[in-house]
């Protein structure tokens, strides 16, 4: 007797009995390649320093009371914060996706919008309105509130795509509402959890401005204050290998804690919504929570702008700064997306079109990269550029590169989901017509994954302008981006001068952060 596979396959045509697994042209290999090795660069860099330094120096360096101090403060921003953040999103997203709270859209939307206000201007609106808010727990106040949007998005989503039915079936085997969410909502929720999380860890190791505000010192805080104070190479470097080392720990922490358990359902599952649940007499307590989150997150920045504004009157406008910073950000943002995303698409392209192992390491490289802090790549090019192309220090050229390959995975990620959407039997028939590769990818799946393309770029330039430290190090002279004019103003006490800075910044991400709001509703069919 025949079994069911081997009638399946005596049914098929021979053509689909034989479908071999496409191979991605050499010259696309070629450049993905390239672009891993060249991302892989400030790792190498910092290995080699470690090793022209000697052990007994690197020792001398890493292990001194100073290193072990921004340790303990780094660790217990994290341990502390991450968690505050994930009780906070999962009751927002909770509240705004499975409740009959009044105005759960709108509320949906302000918990994404806190995305658009940078985190140095957080921190900023709330040192001038609260001028003694220093510290371990000043930073992790100011870092839920500016982050805990990474976490709800991601969670949020999952909550809209779990399947109803397994819920129903949990409460006809006789479990309350709160067991039901323990032991089948929660758990489904992990890997929205996890990626989050992960998110968030990364941005609190990497942050710069918003930790200097409130005089508290982290790993990054000390990197720039030791490379703008003494351009101590060793010193620098070496911290910057122990915050690299933070960084793998999370990727390892969070791998282990996601697990390989399957979350994917078998079958369509159930053709309709959850119910909400009525709220009752919580309806009071939710809406509190939603409005005390929001005045926090939102009204404390807007208000202490508008504020200092008012204050500044017609005065701080200076247009010509103003105009000559907003030009100089364009500029850099547009250069850096464009250079990132066609650096991203021969590996989006791959991965996509010719799956395989080498794929899975390259993009592996690529994220790996991405995941560094800001600080430790501006400063692995300034030492190369010094030590080996000292032509290249301070130029367009440095720059950009750093925004491409801290912005690689963000392209990249929009890149992969549009090429996938893109059918490969068009390109096919292109080549087919007498078209080059070359010719038959541009005019079939590029034209058909520019949306994707673009929403890729646009994420990439939302995190270019709002970018201050490897700006800061790597500009040439005489740049001064908004976030540069609004980071000398600060600094100088000059509140009222940086706040027409920080207004354009945030006007301009808010239309940004309302597309990513829009299109993750998208996502989930909504």
């Amino acid at each position: 007797m025949q079994s069911a596979v081997d009638l399946g396959r005596a049914g098929l045509p021979s053509q689909m009995r034989r479908m071999p697994r496409r191979r991605a042209a050499p010259w696309l290999v070629t450049t993905a390649v390239l672009v891993a090795l060249f991302a892989l660069l400030p790792l190498a860099f910092i290995v080699w320093i470690a090793v022209q330094t000697g052990w007994e120096t690197v020792s001398a360096l890493v292990f001194r009371p100073r290193v072990g101090e921004l340790l303990v403060n780094t660790t217990l921003l994290v341990l502390l914060t991450v968690p505050i953040a994930i009780v906070l999103s999962v009751a927002l997203a909770w509240l705004t996706e499975r409740s009959d709270l009044p105005g759960a859209r709108l509320w949906a939307w302000l918990c994404v919008a806190p995305l658009a206000i940078p985190a140095f201007v957080h921190s900023y609106a709330w040192i001038t309105m609260v001028p003694g808010l220093h510290g371990l727990w000043a930073g992790v106040l100011v870092s839920v509130i500016a982050y805990f949007p990474f976490l709800y998005l991601p969670i949020s989503a999952a909550l809209r795509r779990l399947d109803p039915a397994l819920e129903d079936a949990a409460a006809a085997l006789g479990l309350g509402p709160w067991r039901v969410f323990w032991r089948v909502v929660l758990p489904q929720l992990r890997l929205a959890i996890c990626g989050g999380s992960l998110l968030v860890g990364l941005h609190l190791l990497a942050e710069y401005g918003l930790y200097v505000f409130i005089r508290f010192d982290t790993f990054t805080t000390a990197i720039v204050d030791q490379f703008q104070s003494t351009f101590n190479g060793p010193a620098a470097n070496m911290l910057a290998g122990v915050l690299v080392t933070c960084c793998f720990v999370l990727l390892g922490l969070e791998v282990l804690v996601r697990g390989e358990e399957r979350y994917a359902r078998v079958g369509a599952g159930a053709a309709r919504y959850q119910q909400r649940t009525n709220l009752g007499r919580a309806t009071t307590p939710g809406l509190l929570l939603l409005v005390v989150t929001t005045l926090l997150a939102l009204g404390v920045p807007f208000i202490t702008i508008g504020r200092w504004l008012i204050a500044g009157g017609a005065e701080v406008w200076r247009l010509d700064e103003i105009g000559l910073a907003l030009g100089q950000t364009l500029f850099l943002a547009l250069a850096g997306a464009l250079l990132a995303t066609v650096a991203a698409m021969p590996m989006a392209w791959i991965s996509i079109r010719a799956p395989g192992p080498l794929q899975r390491l390259l993009e592996g490289c690529n994220y790996i990269v991405g995941s560094l802090p800001g600080v430790v790549i501006a400063l692995a090019l300034v030492t190369i550029t010094v030590r080996i192309a000292l032509p290249l220090y301070q130029t367009l050229f440095t720059i950009l590169v750093a925004y491409a390959l801290m912005f690689l995975p963000r392209a990249l990620v929009s890149l992969r989901a549009s090429i996938a959407q893109a059918p490969v039997e068009l390109e096919r028939a292109a080549s087919s017509l007498g078209r080059r590769p070359l010719n038959a990818l541009w005019s079939t799946t590029i034209r058909l994954s520019a949306p994707g393309a673009a929403a890729g770029m646009a994420l990439v330039a939302l995190g270019i302008m709002n970018e201050l430290t490897a700006t800061q190090m790597l500009a040439p002279n005489g740049t001064r981006t908004l976030a540069m004019a609004f980071w000398s103003y600060s600094s100088e006490i000059d509140y009222a001068s940086a706040a027409p800075y920080a207004f354009i910044m945030v006007a301009m991400s808010l239309p940004l952060t309302w597309l990513l709001y829009v299109q993750s509703k998208r996502m989930a069919g909504r």
